[in-house]
């Protein structure tokens, strides 16, 4: 495959009716490094009613306002234009500063790693896999569901560097046998030692993000100057549904704008619980949130990167439980993709499941949900894999499980052949009637690169299977993520700067760390 991902490189197949186990896709390196989705964004609004929920969300914004937790952010939103009502800490928005903050927007741009080849351009047709990031319990099939561990955010380090069909890194499980005031200290070392791909940080406080971009800076060899004049990091934003703006988001919006860093702009809004029950108002929710942040960012910085970020399902209404993967998600998400194409902005998107184990649920939830966001146009793909229980756990299985269906559609994204040697008549003539394709010529020079090697699933017949242990595939991927972890290889850093990120980790921890802002 070419740097720039205009064909795959296929893992050798074996012979034609061989029995053949699924295999860890470790020779499939440099195959899925750069995604384009070729295919159009499918739509559930006309272009009129696109408008119609982005002018619905400039009423919003221009009638109701933001309430906006942090004074500081409220100062900036005012200097910069905005209405503030410091009784009720409402920010109210013009439909002129919205459209000027756009106007300042990116369209597009690149997050860069340490190695050029793993640098990621974000917006347009590019697509971007970043695994789960977040959940405070880990699962496995051995061990069960238990809090996650630093060794368990390493491992998921390790499968994620492992998968070239994941670009970007997320925050894998929280490490919670480490304190919090430490806990960015070391799992962002962790990233930058353990992987050679762009980190995504978490905003909790400026000590924090401080420490963060510190830490990344060390790593890359970069003056302060030169971290700031292009983005190397990114953080999720998540607004207080319905129309709030806390103060670790706020502040994170303020300091990651200042460095030049991305933002992932991101309302979680559940459709019939923190926001409107119909698809089309929740949206439109959803949609203002977005806006007030970016708003924010470029009052800040001009022209500070943001990827536009949406999180709309609904909720069980017997339980008021949050579902995913359901037809609800992924129409939202093609509506959330409209909306962001109608502003001009990259998209973010999530697979999510409501399943507790990376069962048949769990996998059709999650095929879903990649339908809505990848058919429906999406750019950063956050939670792509090891998602489950919405959101509570990270399961090893699952991470495999997902990433074989994230390498499935990185196949369907390649083209497909056409020319007068893929029509096949010399095939079709030398076979004739009643024949089979399997021995001729044309088969015999092409079938080794012919076609998907899968990852997890077993194509076997049930005989073969049988004998082989009837695993499933949840079994096999369990095998699978042990075996990968087994072949880890961390990638090779200087000494020298080895030595200067332990020693930085060790002053700050000496001093006390940086605990995270409420």
């Amino acid at each position: 495959m070419s740097e720039r991902g205009d064909r795959v490189e296929r893992r050798p197949r074996r012979r034609p009716g061989a029995a053949a186990a699924a295999e860890p896709a470790a020779d499939r390196a440099r195959g899925y490094r750069h995604l384009t989705n070729p295919f159009e964004p499918l739509k559930v609004f006309s272009d009129d009613q696109v408008a119609a929920i982005h002018e619905a969300a400039l009423t919003i914004l221009e009638n109701q306002g933001m309430r906006v937790l942090l004074p500081e952010a409220r100062q900036r939103y005012a200097a910069g234009g905005a209405s503030v009502d410091e009784a009720s800490q409402m920010v109210r928005f013009d439909r002129g500063l919205v459209a000027a903050s756009l106007a300042t927007t990116p369209r597009e741009f690149v997050l860069h790693a340490k190695d050029p080849e793993w640098h990621l351009p974000i917006g347009g047709r590019n697509v971007v896999f970043a695994p789960t990031s977040g959940p405070p319990n880990i699962m496995d099939s051995a061990r069960g569901r238990r809090a996650g561990s630093f060794e368990d955010f390493c491992n998921i380090m390790k499968l994620t560097q492992s998968f070239d069909v994941l670009h970007c890194l997320g925050g894998g499980v929280e490490p919670q046998d480490v304190p919090i005031q430490f806990r960015h200290l070391e799992t962002t070392r962790a990233m930058l030692l353990l992987t050679d791909k762009v980190p995504l940080v978490y905003a909790r406080g400026a000590g924090q993000i401080a420490d963060n971009f510190e830490l990344i800076r060390i790593a890359y060899g970069l003056t302060a100057e030169e971290f700031r004049s292009r983005p190397y990091a990114c953080c999720v934003i998540n607004t207080n549904s319905p129309l709030q703006l806390d103060i670790p988001m706020a502040d994170g919006i303020m300091n990651f704008a200042a460095a030049g860093q991305p933002s992932i702009i991101t309302p979680f809004t559940l459709a019939g619980a923190m926001a409107p029950v119909t698809i089309a108002g929740a949206l439109t929710l959803a949609h203002a949130e977005a806006l007030a942040g970016l708003v924010l960012a470029q009052i800040v910085r001009p022209g500070a990167p943001i990827i536009y970020g949406s999180f709309t399902s609904n909720v069980d209404m017997r339980s008021g439980s949050p579902a995913f993967g359901t037809p609800e998600y992924a129409k939202s998400s093609f509506g959330a993709g409209q909306l962001a194409r109608h502003i001009g902005l990259p998209w973010r998107s999530s697979n999510a499941t409501a399943s507790n184990a990376p069962d048949a649920q769990a996998a059709y939830e999650s095929q879903m949900s990649l339908w809505g966001a990848l058919m429906g146009g999406c750019n950063f793909m956050l939670h792509a894999a090891g998602w489950l229980e919405s959101g509570l756990s990270t399961s090893y299985e699952k991470f495999l499980l997902d990433v074989e269906m994230l390498q499935m559609f990185a196949e369907t994204f390649q083209p497909v052949a056409a020319s007068a040697a893929d029509l096949a008549l010399d095939a079709v003539a030398e076979v004739g009637p009643s024949g089979h394709f399997f021995g001729c010529a044309h088969t015999m020079e092409r079938y080794r690169t012919a076609f998907y090697a899968p990852l997890v699933s077993d194509w076997r017949n049930f005989g073969q299977w049988t004998e082989a242990g009837s695993h499933t595939a949840t079994e096999r991927a369990s095998g699978l993520w042990r075996d990968t972890l087994a072949r880890y290889t961390p990638p090779v850093r200087d000494p020298a700067v080895v030595e200067a990120l332990d020693a930085y980790v060790a002053r700050r921890t000496a001093e006390g760390g940086a605990p995270p802002v409420s």
